[in-house]
């Protein structure tokens, strides 16, 4: 056995001389917060070309917190330069930007890919990849031009951009009820009968019986009644295209990274992607979209199980935690290890008796008296005796779980 998390194992009984493998293709479907990945293999049917799912991965990112992190120091050393404390003015200014620079929040979600794509390039032998190049078309959504108009595409995949990029601001439920499950209409917040344009801060997603209710009333008079979520919906409404922005550029890095490492590369659009999961009557998570990646006909079978993996980094180099004013309240141990592990180590606990008897595998929290806590997909078991844990795996800065596949993450 070679890895716990993903489940690797070596054939130690033969050569690679005497072994015989196809290899397998990789779909990738990149995305803001979290990126889907699945393995399979295609195959020539009658119809055309069959896809055949044999492992899928959902990768979540950790942007966020980096983006937070670096907005918190920058906040410390302008405070330092506001008051009258100790500060070395700058001594040049040779800041300068290398062209296809990408902002720290942005390169880790194009490195964690790249990271977990040579992963299973090791295990697997990837004889192709497939990737979701464009989701959606900033210029355009931001201009409000009609989408479907045939100087911008046409055909099949017609005026599901917009409709793609609406499911994904407003979490694909009514902005109005909140129902989720059932068909939605693109609604305009402000009717065109009232002065209302087609530019997508105008848009919005309504159930049938939301839509049929609010015809063509004012949002403030279907609303009146409810203050919080007229309030939501005007901000919601008015939010940037920055998650559209952010994906897009990462996805731009993504492919020129993959073009240099993999030879056989076929991008497609999200357009694309939607359709084919579609079609093939497929529920929308990251790890089947991954799966319906390119131009093929059918998916014959894909993985029920899918392995959520999310980046929580390797630690830190500070060993103090500040309070609001940036002062240190407690200070962190020195060392790394205790009996043995580390925070973040996949471990097996197998208690005998006590509240907490029962097998409990799961990421590691450390403490120096011993006693460890367990992240287990059931739940946090605290105060494990360290005597009772067995080591799996070491801390590779990422955290495992299962979930079935179609539910929610």
């Amino acid at each position: 056995m070679h890895r716990h998390a993903p489940f690797v194992i070596r054939l130690r009984d033969r050569s690679v001389a005497e072994s015989s493998v196809d290899g397998v293709e990789l779909g990738i479907d990149p995305g803001s917060k979290r990126t889907g990945l699945a393995v399979f293999t295609p195959t020539e049917g009658e119809t055309g070309v069959i896809r055949h799912g044999l492992y899928a991965i959902e990768l979540t990112h950790r942007g966020s917190q980096i983006r937070h992190s670096l907005a918190r120091r920058s906040a410390y050393r302008r405070r330092r330069r506001s008051r009258n404390l100790r500060y070395r003015s700058p001594r040049f200014n040779n800041r300068t930007r290398p062209d296809g620079w990408l902002a720290p929040s942005l390169r880790h979600r194009v490195e964690t890919t790249m990271a977990w794509v040579g992963r299973l390039a090791r295990w697997a032998p990837i004889r192709a990849v497939h990737v979701e190049r464009v989701a959606f078309d900033t210029h355009a959504l931001s201009q409000g031009r009609d989408l479907s108009h045939e100087e911008y595409q046409h055909g099949t995949l017609s005026g599901t951009e917009v409709r793609e990029y609406l499911l994904a601001k407003w979490s694909r439920a009514c902005a109005y009820c909140g129902a989720t499950g059932v068909p939605l209409n693109i609604d305009h917040i402000r009717p065109k009968s009232k002065g209302g344009s087609d530019r997508i801060s105008n848009l919005t997603l309504a159930c049938i019986p939301c839509n049929e209710s609010k015809s063509n009333q004012a949002i403030e008079e279907f609303l009146s009644g409810r203050p919080k979520v007229l309030a939501k919906i005007i901000v919601q409404a008015k939010a940037p295209l920055s998650c559209a922005a952010a994906v897009n550029a990462t996805r731009s890095e993504l492919t020129r990274a993959l073009g240099i490492a993999f030879p056989v590369l076929r991008s497609a659009s999200g357009g694309r992607t939607k359709w084919n999961r579609r079609r093939n009557g497929l529920p929308k998570t990251h790890s089947l979209d991954a799966l319906c990646v390119g131009t093929f006909d059918t998916v014959r079978q894909y993985p029920r199980t899918v392995l959520a993996v999310a980046a929580t980094g390797r630690g830190t180099y500070a060993r103090t935690r500040a309070d609001r004013y940036g002062f240190p309240r407690l200070r962190l141990p020195r060392q790394k290890y205790f009996f043995g592990f580390a925070t973040g180590d996949y471990a097996r606990a197998s208690v005998p008796t006590g509240v907490r008897a029962g097998t409990h595998i799961g990421r590691l929290a450390v403490r120096s008296t011993g006693s460890f806590n367990i992240r287990t997909p059931d739940g946090l078991v605290q105060g494990v005796h360290h005597r009772h844990i067995r080591l799996l795996q070491r801390a590779d800065g990422y955290a495992y779980m299962t979930r079935t596949e179609g539910s929610e993450p």
